[in-house]
């Protein structure tokens, strides 16, 4: 008899976790970044990618201090994130041979420098801004074409260097948007592990259990998360680290991204522009934690950590019209070939219903 690949030496299973090797938060640290970057060893001079607010904020400073340190970086700034905007920069780095991109900024700058090195193989170091989203640690990036939103996969950072001085001055819907995107956690890991069910997608139980436990974090010290506190910027960044950490674990969006990503993708379709990601998938995993639980779900809680930060929980306060919203839930399946609680479709009677009870539309 054939011993069980588990015992008779045939497994072969194999993986490659890429993680940040610094990771440094704090007020003041931004000062700190080139000493961050030297512990990597990285060859090449940096180029450092930014937009113009950002540049203004903190990537100035990190040009002053690369060239003070003897490493001649080189800059570019990006106006909007787009196809065309990687490619800008991936032709920069290979003009000015560079051998690592730092990006510094917002969403859109990390994304477009995480995809250049990508692109490049090179390495990569992430200085946010501002904490609106857990792809300062993760390994994809988001960029905008036409009517829809890709998310592709990108180069992990190296180093993560978030300064929450600067972060707490950023503008507060951007850092409640980061607050949304992380309790949007819970329906994420919910809408993995269905998958794992149903269609045998394979699950890791410690990102997950890391997914969730930054959910439960900032649901549970969503009291002490305020306008102009640092202390919140720091608890804000912790959990966005620890949520792109779970992503790297299981080499997927997975643990952060399920069915109320979908529907946040669809609005983007269906109402460009309008809100913030983070806002929007907040607003998502209230529907979709009801379509997974019914009445007594844990929707409840996560609307009022929501409410207590700001952060939307109602179309109205997105500033979408409420049949835009059913229309999104109803259709969010199309988007991308992920199974989660919205299957094959649910009819616009189950969105209108979900929407009503949670609050997200007037009944």
């Amino acid at each position: 008899m054939r011993p069980p690949a588990s015992l008779g030496g045939m497994f072969e299973k194999s993986t490659w976790i890429r993680l940040p090797r610094n990771v440094v938060v704090g007020h003041g640290v931004l000062d700190s970044t080139v000493e961050a970057v030297s512990e990597l060893h990285l060859g090449g001079r940096p180029l450092v990618v930014t937009s113009p607010t950002p540049r203004e904020i903190a990537a100035d400073r990190v040009v002053e201090a690369f060239t003070a340190a003897g490493a001649e970086p080189a800059t570019v700034v990006v106006e909007a994130a787009s196809f065309a905007a990687v490619e800008r920069v991936v032709e920069t780095a290979r003009a000015e041979e560079a051998g690592f991109l730092v990006g510094v900024g917002g969403g859109k700058a990390i994304d477009i420098a995480k995809m250049a090195s990508d692109s490049l193989s090179a390495g990569f170091v992430s200085v946010p801004t501002a904490a609106s989203h857990d792809g300062i640690v993760s390994g994809r990036g988001s960029v905008p074409e036409g009517d829809t939103r890709h998310s592709v996969a990108a180069e992990p950072p190296l180093a993560v260097v978030a300064d929450t001085e600067i972060i707490a001055d950023a503008p507060w819907r951007l850092t409640t948007a980061g607050c949304a995107d992380i309790i949007s956690n819970f329906t994420a890991v919910r809408d993995w592990q269905l998958a794992h069910r149903l269609q045998g997608v394979p699950y890791s139980e410690y990102a997950g259990a890391l997914s969730r436990m930054t959910a439960e974090l900032l649901v549970e010290r969503a009291d002490s998360i305020k306008q102009g506190l640092e202390e919140s910027a720091w608890i804000v960044v912790k959990a966005l680290v620890s949520s792109g950490v779970a992503m790297s674990i299981a080499d997927s969006s997975r643990p952060a991204s399920g069915a109320e990503h979908l529907f946040s993708h669809q609005l983007d379709r269906l109402a460009p522009g309008t809100a913030l990601h983070g806002h929007q998938v907040g607003v998502g995993a209230l529907l979709t934690e009801y379509l997974h639980t019914g009445r007594e779900g844990r929707w409840r809680d996560a609307r009022a950590a929501l409410r207590r930060i700001g952060a939307p929980t109602t179309a109205a306060e997105l500033g979408v019209e409420s049949e835009t919203v059913v229309a999104a839930l109803a259709s969010a399946h199309e988007i991308r070939d992920r199974y989660t609680i919205l299957g094959d479709g649910i009819s616009e009677a189950a969105a209108h219903e979900a929407a009503a009870v949670t609050g997200v539309i007037e009944a």
